[in-house]
């Protein structure tokens, strides 16, 4: 008789029950004890209005405990060089993996960063020109721009048979970076009218750089110095004097009885301020570089950086210096015509990276474009190219609105690669707003209502067709579609610019009329940032407001960044007969145990720091006699803990009345910051509300012409409609509003669009359409035509 088999299915390993990140109780920034379970392997996207606490969910809970735990597994000496990370506030975290961050912080600000040196196809064609180059120059080190060349000898004592025997040694490291520029591809030249007046003496303070007041150490430095007669005026000095004064080799003497280093002004300036990238200098000083200094080519390298040893080796001809001025596509192409088994597994790496290069939208790069000058979105798929090839799986990618810069055709080859990456088996969490990524998600979770306090809970979680019709702001906002207006305005005027040629443009000529909203897009890299920046003039009546980050520390919050505390205080002061200065925290009316920080750090080295509210003051950062004095039954405390939009109401009228104060909050309610409090520290803003505050201050700037990059970055749909709002209201106020734009919405609302393409790089750089967004949608013409016209339904 046959045995009758089990047919019940094997029970599950317990191996395969871990197909989810769970997140219990996180109540990190203004999340409300959230509590959600993220399928692995699936591509989730986090979606909310500005401020609703993605970011604090997916970068500054899931992100860094995975972070956290990772650097856990080092020695605590190894950690003890590693960013200390403390724990999120959460209850339970539990079914992390690695994760890997691409966020959108701007790429080095080293003068020396170029895309070549920031991906390691750089530091490959060194090996490769070292291996074939000819003639034969030396290492890979002497194709380096990094490495300067230096040689030395001298004696040194060896111990040899138990006696010590002194011999001669010489070495020698050639190195790629030529001596004139050090590596930076331009060389400097000081205005010296910009740095001091001739006409006065040093004692009547004649220096004018920023800094260098009469009376603090770095004029004493000069004033005291005894090199020169401090009374007479410079225009008098004697050759040797102006010599001391401005080219002195650094040596070391008694001044105003203390041992110092003098150094002359020129070396020292070169070495405080012009060593910095111009982008991550402070206002005051990046205002003083741009007038006092020019930068000019490097006559001697011609801009490659590189010695002329460097240049002379070539492959088929071709110099590592004209392969990284080549477009990466064009590149991608050389290399596919090497074929040297030699070096053929190198050969198939480079390949790869360039190849990565053209797949993720940005062969119209060269590698020797510095990393400083790329978008925040250029940025972020720069970053994403060492993760394309990689064999991981089971990897959590976190990706801070991967779509940020793209055109909506580059927007469809974004998420192709998001979903390669989610297919090789890995979670991919995205934070984005576009309705084009979220509808290719496999879960959403949706966060709100609202922004700021008013957020951080989950108003929906679950697929794409369930957001639809969740009646939550993103669900009812999720299919809006701006429609083209029926009427345009009329232009009052027109900027003409002509012979336009900044890096990939071909002598364009265009007018861009004035008085109206005009939009200038294209594909990501056809030339519309070096078109408006590098021809639209920058000073007089001309208000620009980039993409470049806010800095700024954790004391710093939108009342000292926008300069709203400055009225308030002296509002304060002037109802109690006080200084100003005991309203500030970071000032005379600091808490003295925290020093007005609110909080006291304790460092315990490798391990995270702790920080506890102080005792004194209760984190109000305010001395307690410094809270006694009110202004409308409020202490500065208080004040600063009030939202936008209850400081505009309590600023209007009554006893705390102040006209200067009530300015600022309207433009902060304008651009729609009604919800952030005064005293919230910038850190923890999210970048659709810093952008959104770096706006709000440049809109009391006297200007007739407003050049916004892409303003809509971080913004929900709900907040694009009342950003369209406020760039009305700005042009009907009789400004021009010229805004570098991919998003539809702003397309459909402009008065007039100019579409530059028809590719990108040196596919791109001319005018592809000029006119009306209906005669663009009419056409079809250009990509951005029949992107436009499937958004409007046309």
């Amino acid at each position: 008789m046959a045995t009758r088999k089990n047919t019940q299915p094997p029970a599950p390993h317990a191996a395969d029950s871990h197909d989810l990140i769970r997140v219990h109780g996180a109540r990190v920034n203004n999340l409300k004890d959230v509590s959600i379970e993220i399928p692995k392997r699936r591509l989730t996207v986090f979606t909310g209005v500005s401020g609703s606490g993605k970011s604090s969910l997916v970068f500054d809970t899931i992100a860094a405990e995975s972070q956290r735990l990772i650097n856990e597994t080092y020695s605590a000496f190894v950690q003890g060089f590693m960013p200390t990370l403390a724990r999120p506030e959460v209850d339970v975290l539990d079914g992390l993996t690695t994760a890997i961050i691409v966020d959108q912080q701007r790429m080095g600000g080293d003068p020396r960063s170029t895309v070549g040196t920031a991906t390691d196809a750089n530091a490959m064609l060194r090996i490769l020109f070292s291996r074939l180059g000819k003639p034969y120059i030396g290492s890979p080190k002497a194709f380096s721009f990094n490495v300067a060349s230096i040689s030395g000898a001298g004696a040194v004592t060896v111990e040899r048979a138990g006696q010590k025997v002194k011999e001669r040694r010489s070495f020698s490291i050639t190195g790629g970076m030529c001596p004139r520029c050090e590596g930076r591809g331009s060389v400097t030249d000081l205005d010296l009218t910009q740095l001091f007046d001739s006409s006065k003496t040093l004692n009547e303070g004649a220096m004018t750089v920023p800094g260098y007041k009469p009376g603090g150490w770095s004029y004493r430095l000069y004033s005291e110095s005894g090199l020169y007669d401090a009374d007479k005026p410079i225009a008098k000095f004697t050759k040797r004097e102006l010599h001391d004064f401005l080219y002195r080799e650094p040596v070391r003497m008694k001044i105003a009885g203390i041992n110092m280093t003098y150094e002359g002004l020129i070396p020292r300036i070169q070495k405080s301020m012009l060593a910095k990238d111009r982008e991550s200098m402070q206002p005051h000083i990046r205002e003083f570089v741009d007038r006092a200094v020019t930068f000019t080519t490097c006559p001697d390298c011609e801009g490659t950086r590189l010695t002329e040893a460097a240049r002379s080796s070539k492959i088929k001809g071709v110099s590592i210096a004209d392969a990284c001025a080549l477009q990466i596509s064009d590149l991608a192409r050389w290399v596919d015509g090497l074929d040297e088994p030699s070096v053929a597994p190198l050969l198939a790496t480079l390949h790869h990276t360039l190849d990565s290069f053209v797949e993720i939208g940005l062969g119209y790069l060269s590698l020797d474009r510095p990393s400083g000058t790329l978008s925040g979105g250029e940025a972020q798929r720069v970053k994403m190219i060492r993760h394309l090839g990689s064999s991981l799986t089971d990897t959590t990618y976190v990706f801070d609105e991967p779509t940020t810069g793209l055109h909506p055709h580059d927007i469809q080859r974004m998420n192709k690669l998001l979903l390669r990456l989610r297919d090789k088996g890995n979670t991919v969490l995205v934070v984005e707003h576009k309705p084009e990524t979220i509808v290719i998600a496999d879960h959403v979770v949706d966060l709100g209502p609202g922004a700021g306090t008013a957020g951080g809970t989950v108003c929906f979680e679950g697929p794409v067709e369930g957001l639809r019709a969740a009646g939550t702001i993103t669900g009812r906002h999720f299919d809006d579609r701006a429609a083209l207006k029926d009427t345009v305005r009329e232009p009052t005027g027109k900027l003409s610019i002509r012979g336009a040629s900044t890096h990939n443009l071909r002598d364009v000529d265009v007018d861009i009329p004035l008085g109206v909203l005009t939009v200038v897009t294209g594909v990501a890299g056809s030339g519309k940032s070096s078109l408006i920046h590098g021809s639209v003039p920058r000073g007089e009546g001309v208000v620009s407001v980039d993409q470049s980050a806010i800095r700024g520390s954790r004391r710093s919050n939108p009342a000292t960044y926008t300069g709203l505390l400055d009225p308030i205080r002296k509002a304060f002061a002037k109802a109690h007969g006080v200084k100003p200065a005991l309203f500030s925290a970071n000032s005379e009316g600091a808490c003295p145990t925290c020093n007005g920080a609110g909080v006291i750090y304790t460092d315990l080295a490798m391990m995270a720091g702790v920080a506890t509210t102080c005792e004194d003051c209760e984190g109000k950062r305010f001395q307690a006699s410094v809270l006694d004095y009110r202004l409308g039954g409020r202490d500065i405390s208080e004040v600063l803990a009030m939202p936008v939009t209850e400081a505009t109401g309590f600023f209007a009228s009554g006893e705390a009345a102040t006209p200067a104060a009530h300015r600022i909050l309207e433009r902060l309610a304008d651009v729609g910051l009604g919800y952030v409090s005064l005293g919230q520290p910038l850190t923890t803003l999210s970048g659709g509300e810093r952008q959104r505050l770096k706006l709000a201050t440049h809109m009391a700037d006297e200007g007739g012409v407003y050049v916004l990059d892409e303003p809509t970055t971080g913004l929900h749909l709900a907040d694009v409609e009342q950003l369209l709002g406020l760039l009305d209201r700005l042009v009907d106020s009789g400004k021009s509003v010229i805004v570098i734009e991919h998003h539809q919405a702003v397309m459909a609302h402009a008065d007039w669009i100019v579409d530059l393409g028809p590719g990108a790089g040196h596919d791109g750089g001319r005018i592809v359409f000029e006119g009306t967004p209906a005669e663009l949608v009419a056409a079809r013409s250009t990509l951005t035509g029949e992107h436009l016209a499937q958004y409007v339904g046309a």
